[in-house]
């Protein structure tokens, strides 16, 4: 997949940092604040894109992923805070309590072009499914309307083909031709536990047409 990004180098000190978002918003893709359970919810664009970013991503160790979902057509299902969504990897020396900073330093960015590679991902992915012991894991939190994954390229890559599964059959379900969301994945076993117990967090992986519903056809159709 092709991805169209916008790149910056901040600063913060004496350390400069790399940070990508995608260079068009994803309009009509939002994540409700998983406390402890989230719903991410998009339209095939939306998925489609969130694959190749997790993808991306995974490949990417001293990159900080930035999505702005917080900003987008507000779904009419759903409910819980708006939140944005980064992604990145322990070497890339993110802490969320500095990100508002690093944020406010973005500026206008460059234009960047990327290609991901599929058959790697899903390599990756793979390695990941079928090691039940000792898998990478997702460090995960919310902080300034925005929730972290911090984590390794095995982890993502197998969120990665989470978001593909989503975009590609969600299109497919029944329930989406009258406008309402289809449940097709989630990230769960990817994320850390919650210390102290409770509720396994989990992020609900949603497909929904963007309205007006009346020009979504199902595929085939």
């Amino acid at each position: 997949m092709e991805l169209r990004l916008r790149q910056f180098r901040p600063r913060t000190g004496p350390h400069e940092h790399r940070v990508v978002q995608p260079g068009q918003p994803l309009r009509h893709t939002s994540l409700r604040e998983p406390a402890p359970i989230g719903m991410l919810m998009g339209d095939h664009d939306g998925l489609s894109r969130l694959a190749g970013l997790f993808s991306f991503a995974a490949c990417s160790r001293h990159t900080v992923v930035h999505v702005p979902l917080r900003d987008c057509v507000p779904p009419d299902e759903g409910c819980g805070e708006l939140v944005d969504l980064v992604l990145a990897h322990p070497e890339a020396g993110l802490r969320p309590s500095k990100w508002p900073e690093l944020r406010r330093r973005l500026g206008r960015g460059t234009p960047l072009t990327v290609r991901t590679d599929e058959a790697r991902t899903e390599r990756h992915a793979r390695a990941w499914l079928e090691r039940p012991y000792d898998r990478g894991l997702l460090r995960h939190t919310t902080h300034a309307r925005t929730y972290f994954l911090i984590g390794g390229r095995e982890a993502f890559s197998y969120a990665a083909t989470a978001f593909a599964y989503a975009a590609g059959w969600g299109p497919r379900h029944e329930r989406v031709v009258k406008g309402q969301s289809a449940f097709m994945a989630g990230l769960q076993y990817e994320l850390e536990p919650t210390r102290g117990g409770g509720h396994p967090p989990e992020v609900l992986i949603c497909f929904k047409p963007y309205p007006p519903y009346a020009h979504f056809k199902r595929p085939g159709r």
